[in-house]
Protein backbone atom coordinates (compact mmCIF):
# COMPACT_ATOMS: atom_id res chain seq x y z
CA UNK A 1 0.00 0.00 0.00
CA UNK A 2 1.61 3.07 -0.94
CA UNK A 3 1.97 6.09 1.47
CA UNK A 4 -0.33 8.24 -0.49
CA UNK A 5 -3.40 5.53 -0.63
CA UNK A 6 -2.24 5.70 3.29
CA UNK A 7 -3.19 9.22 3.69
CA UNK A 8 -6.15 8.86 1.48
CA UNK A 9 -7.80 6.23 4.05
CA UNK A 10 -6.60 8.25 7.02
CA UNK A 11 -8.19 11.07 5.97
CA UNK A 12 -11.47 9.22 5.46
CA UNK A 13 -11.14 7.41 8.55
CA UNK A 14 -10.89 10.77 10.53
CA UNK A 15 -13.69 12.56 8.65
CA UNK A 16 -16.71 9.57 9.30
CA UNK A 17 -14.96 10.22 13.46
CA UNK A 18 -17.71 11.47 15.52
CA UNK A 19 -17.43 13.29 18.96
CA UNK A 20 -19.93 12.96 22.08
CA UNK A 21 -20.36 13.81 25.44
CA UNK A 22 -20.37 10.45 27.51
CA UNK A 23 -22.75 10.44 31.02
CA UNK A 24 -19.96 11.82 32.97
CA UNK A 25 -19.34 14.35 30.38
CA UNK A 26 -16.01 13.54 28.75
CA UNK A 27 -15.69 13.96 25.27
CA UNK A 28 -15.15 10.22 23.52
CA UNK A 29 -14.92 9.33 19.49
CA UNK A 30 -17.55 7.40 17.92
CA UNK A 31 -17.81 5.84 14.73
CA UNK A 32 -21.47 4.38 13.48
CA UNK A 33 -21.24 0.95 11.68
CA UNK A 34 -23.49 2.33 8.67
CA UNK A 35 -20.76 4.64 7.80
CA UNK A 36 -17.80 2.69 8.80
CA UNK A 37 -19.18 0.10 6.62
CA UNK A 38 -18.82 2.11 3.67
CA UNK A 39 -15.20 2.95 4.20
CA UNK A 40 -14.16 -0.58 4.98
CA UNK A 41 -15.77 -1.84 1.73
CA UNK A 42 -19.17 -4.02 2.83
CA UNK A 43 -21.57 -3.48 -0.25
CA UNK A 44 -23.87 -5.73 1.83
CA UNK A 45 -24.93 -4.79 5.76
CA UNK A 46 -25.42 -8.65 6.83
CA UNK A 47 -22.12 -8.77 5.77
CA UNK A 48 -20.59 -6.06 7.72
CA UNK A 49 -23.18 -6.97 10.44
CA UNK A 50 -21.88 -10.87 10.99
CA UNK A 51 -18.03 -8.87 11.59
CA UNK A 52 -19.84 -6.72 14.17
CA UNK A 53 -21.23 -10.23 15.57
CA UNK A 54 -17.99 -11.40 15.96
CA UNK A 55 -16.43 -8.18 17.00
CA UNK A 56 -18.79 -8.52 20.30
CA UNK A 57 -18.17 -12.24 20.99
CA UNK A 58 -14.83 -11.33 20.61
CA UNK A 59 -14.81 -8.55 23.32
CA UNK A 60 -17.62 -10.97 25.31
CA UNK A 61 -14.75 -13.56 25.68
CA UNK A 62 -12.32 -11.02 26.94
CA UNK A 63 -14.26 -10.10 29.99
CA UNK A 64 -15.03 -6.86 28.87
CA UNK A 65 -18.55 -5.57 28.59
CA UNK A 66 -20.20 -4.97 25.05
CA UNK A 67 -22.82 -2.57 25.86
CA UNK A 68 -19.77 -0.05 26.85
CA UNK A 69 -18.31 -0.23 23.26
CA UNK A 70 -21.08 -1.21 21.19
CA UNK A 71 -24.65 0.54 21.71
CA UNK A 72 -27.39 -0.35 18.98
CA UNK A 73 -29.40 2.13 17.31
CA UNK A 74 -31.33 2.97 14.72
CA UNK A 75 -31.20 5.46 11.66
CA UNK A 76 -33.53 6.60 8.99
CA UNK A 77 -32.31 5.75 5.32
CA UNK A 78 -34.02 7.77 2.32
CA UNK A 79 -36.53 5.55 0.01
CA UNK A 80 -38.15 6.41 -3.07
CA UNK A 81 -40.09 9.29 -3.26
CA UNK A 82 -39.27 10.78 -0.22
CA UNK A 83 -40.28 7.90 2.36
CA UNK A 84 -37.86 6.73 4.96
CA UNK A 85 -37.26 3.66 6.69
CA UNK A 86 -35.76 2.61 9.71
CA UNK A 87 -32.84 0.83 9.96
CA UNK A 88 -30.17 -0.78 12.46
CA UNK A 89 -27.25 0.82 13.27
CA UNK A 90 -24.29 0.81 15.81
CA UNK A 91 -22.53 3.17 18.05
CA UNK A 92 -18.95 2.00 18.27
CA UNK A 93 -16.16 3.02 20.35
CA UNK A 94 -12.41 3.20 18.83
CA UNK A 95 -11.88 -0.39 20.58
CA UNK A 96 -14.94 -1.77 18.96
CA UNK A 97 -14.14 -0.47 15.47
CA UNK A 98 -10.06 -2.27 16.24
CA UNK A 99 -12.21 -5.53 17.20
CA UNK A 100 -14.11 -5.33 14.04
CA UNK A 101 -11.24 -5.16 12.18
CA UNK A 102 -9.78 -7.68 13.43
CA UNK A 103 -12.80 -9.77 12.67
CA UNK A 104 -13.05 -8.55 9.10
CA UNK A 105 -12.00 -9.87 5.73
CA UNK A 106 -8.19 -9.74 5.89
CA UNK A 107 -8.42 -9.96 1.88
CA UNK A 108 -9.49 -6.41 1.79
CA UNK A 109 -7.02 -3.22 1.87
CA UNK A 110 -9.48 -1.11 3.78
CA UNK A 111 -9.78 -3.93 6.19
CA UNK A 112 -6.25 -4.56 6.45
CA UNK A 113 -5.39 -0.45 6.92
CA UNK A 114 -8.06 -0.20 9.41
CA UNK A 115 -6.44 -3.37 11.55
CA UNK A 116 -2.85 -1.17 12.03
CA UNK A 117 -5.18 2.37 12.22
CA UNK A 118 -7.25 1.59 15.33
CA UNK A 119 -4.81 -0.45 16.63
CA UNK A 120 -2.10 2.02 16.48
CA UNK A 121 -4.67 4.19 18.51
CA UNK A 122 -5.83 1.61 20.98
CA UNK A 123 -2.25 1.07 22.06
CA UNK A 124 -2.14 4.68 22.72
CA UNK A 125 -5.22 4.70 24.94
CA UNK A 126 -3.74 1.71 26.56
CA UNK A 127 -0.48 3.56 27.49
CA UNK A 128 -2.45 6.39 28.90
CA UNK A 129 -4.42 4.63 30.71
CA UNK A 130 -1.35 2.55 32.36
CA UNK A 131 0.28 5.57 33.43
CA UNK A 132 -2.55 6.76 34.95
CA UNK A 133 -3.13 3.92 37.10
CA UNK A 134 0.71 4.19 37.70
CA UNK A 135 0.51 7.77 38.64
CA UNK A 136 -2.58 6.64 41.15
CA UNK A 137 -0.47 3.81 42.71
CA UNK A 138 2.23 6.10 43.21
CA UNK A 139 0.03 8.81 45.34
CA UNK A 140 -2.06 6.11 46.81
CA UNK A 141 1.96 4.70 48.72
CA UNK A 142 2.47 8.41 48.96
CA UNK A 143 -0.20 8.92 51.09
CA UNK A 144 0.37 5.98 53.46
CA UNK A 145 4.24 7.01 53.78
CA UNK A 146 2.00 10.60 54.97
CA UNK A 147 0.08 8.70 57.14
CA UNK A 148 2.97 6.23 59.14
CA UNK A 149 5.00 9.27 59.09
CA UNK A 150 2.58 11.00 61.09
CA UNK A 151 1.34 7.78 63.28
CA UNK A 152 5.01 7.14 64.38
CA UNK A 153 4.93 11.29 65.25
CA UNK A 154 1.62 10.69 67.28
CA UNK A 155 2.52 7.60 69.54
CA UNK A 156 6.06 8.93 69.79
CA UNK A 157 4.71 11.36 71.75
CA UNK A 158 2.64 8.58 73.67
CA UNK A 159 4.78 6.66 75.39
CA UNK A 160 6.38 4.74 72.08
CA UNK A 161 9.23 4.27 70.79
CA UNK A 162 10.46 3.13 66.85
CA UNK A 163 10.71 -0.37 68.31
CA UNK A 164 7.12 -0.57 69.48
CA UNK A 165 5.99 1.42 65.92
CA UNK A 166 7.08 -1.49 64.43
CA UNK A 167 5.17 -4.30 66.58
CA UNK A 168 2.22 -2.04 65.73
CA UNK A 169 2.48 -1.89 62.19
CA UNK A 170 3.56 -5.70 62.10
CA UNK A 171 -0.10 -6.36 64.41
CA UNK A 172 -2.12 -4.59 61.68
CA UNK A 173 -0.66 -6.27 59.17
CA UNK A 174 -1.37 -9.57 60.61
CA UNK A 175 -5.10 -8.33 60.74
CA UNK A 176 -5.31 -7.17 57.64
CA UNK A 177 -3.89 -10.25 55.59
CA UNK A 178 -6.15 -12.90 57.69
CA UNK A 179 -2.96 -14.51 60.25
CA UNK A 180 -0.41 -13.76 58.06
CA UNK A 181 2.55 -11.53 59.43
CA UNK A 182 4.23 -8.98 57.44
CA UNK A 183 7.16 -11.70 56.41
CA UNK A 184 5.14 -14.16 55.53
CA UNK A 185 3.23 -12.01 53.11
CA UNK A 186 6.53 -10.84 51.42
CA UNK A 187 7.29 -14.58 51.32
CA UNK A 188 4.04 -15.23 49.81
CA UNK A 189 4.15 -12.59 47.14
CA UNK A 190 8.10 -13.50 46.37
CA UNK A 191 9.51 -9.86 47.74
CA UNK A 192 12.85 -10.31 48.74
CA UNK A 193 13.86 -6.47 49.31
CA UNK A 194 12.30 -3.63 50.31
CA UNK A 195 8.77 -2.91 52.28
CA UNK A 196 5.86 -4.47 51.83
CA UNK A 197 3.52 -2.17 50.88
CA UNK A 198 5.87 -1.44 47.82
CA UNK A 199 4.42 -4.45 46.11
CA UNK A 200 1.61 -3.80 46.90
CA UNK A 201 -1.37 -3.47 44.33
CA UNK A 202 -3.14 0.10 44.77
CA UNK A 203 -6.31 -1.41 46.67
CA UNK A 204 -4.30 -2.84 49.55
CA UNK A 205 -2.00 0.02 49.64
CA UNK A 206 -5.57 1.97 50.34
CA UNK A 207 -6.51 -0.30 52.81
CA UNK A 208 -3.74 -0.22 54.95
CA UNK A 209 -3.72 3.51 54.19
CA UNK A 210 -7.18 3.63 55.58
CA UNK A 211 -6.65 1.40 58.57
CA UNK A 212 -3.84 4.01 59.46
CA UNK A 213 -5.39 7.03 59.25
CA UNK A 214 -8.56 5.56 61.21
CA UNK A 215 -5.59 4.74 63.99
CA UNK A 216 -4.31 8.28 63.91
CA UNK A 217 -8.00 9.82 64.19
CA UNK A 218 -8.70 7.75 67.07
CA UNK A 219 -5.39 8.41 68.91
CA UNK A 220 -6.15 11.83 69.42
CA UNK A 221 -9.85 11.46 69.35
CA UNK A 222 -9.30 8.66 72.24
CA UNK A 223 -6.37 10.20 74.19
CA UNK A 224 -5.18 6.63 73.92
CA UNK A 225 -1.50 6.20 75.47
CA UNK A 226 1.08 3.32 75.36
CA UNK A 227 1.85 0.62 73.36
CA UNK A 228 -0.93 -1.69 74.16
CA UNK A 229 -3.75 0.73 73.45
CA UNK A 230 -2.25 1.74 70.76
CA UNK A 231 -1.68 -1.51 69.39
CA UNK A 232 -5.33 -2.54 69.96
CA UNK A 233 -6.86 0.39 68.08
CA UNK A 234 -4.48 -0.64 64.96
CA UNK A 235 -5.11 -4.43 65.06
CA UNK A 236 -9.49 -3.48 65.14
CA UNK A 237 -9.17 -0.88 62.52
CA UNK A 238 -7.23 -3.46 60.04
CA UNK A 239 -9.69 -6.25 60.90
CA UNK A 240 -12.65 -3.63 60.49
CA UNK A 241 -10.94 -3.05 56.91
CA UNK A 242 -10.35 -6.31 56.49
CA UNK A 243 -14.13 -7.52 57.05
CA UNK A 244 -15.12 -4.60 54.29
CA UNK A 245 -12.75 -6.11 51.99
CA UNK A 246 -14.53 -9.30 52.47
CA UNK A 247 -18.19 -7.97 52.41
CA UNK A 248 -17.50 -7.45 48.63
CA UNK A 249 -15.40 -10.49 47.89
CA UNK A 250 -11.71 -9.39 48.56
CA UNK A 251 -9.12 -11.22 50.57
CA UNK A 252 -6.27 -9.19 50.40
CA UNK A 253 -3.68 -11.95 51.06
CA UNK A 254 -4.65 -13.06 47.91
CA UNK A 255 -4.60 -10.36 45.88
CA UNK A 256 -1.03 -10.70 43.03
CA UNK A 257 2.12 -8.54 44.04
CA UNK A 258 2.63 -4.93 41.83
CA UNK A 259 5.91 -3.99 40.09
CA UNK A 260 8.08 -2.29 43.08
CA UNK A 261 7.07 1.14 43.37
CA UNK A 262 10.36 2.56 43.33
CA UNK A 263 11.01 1.30 39.85
CA UNK A 264 7.74 2.83 38.90
CA UNK A 265 8.65 5.89 39.95
CA UNK A 266 11.18 6.30 38.20
CA UNK A 267 9.45 5.22 35.25
CA UNK A 268 7.08 7.84 35.03
CA UNK A 269 9.59 10.06 36.25
CA UNK A 270 10.62 10.10 32.64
Amino acid sequence: MDIIKIQQYKSTFDTITKNINDEDGNTIEVWYARELQEVLGYARWENFAGAIGRAMESCKTLGISIDDHFREVTKMIALAKGAQREVQDFMLTRYACYLIAQNGDPKKEEIAFAQSYFAVQTRKAELIEERLNEIARISTRERLRASEKMLSRNIYQRGVDDIGFGRIRSKGDYALFGGLTTEQMKQRLGIKNGALADFLPTLTIAAKNLATEMTNYNVEQKDLYGEVDISDEHIQNNRSVRGMLGQRGIKPENLPPAEDIKKVERKVAL
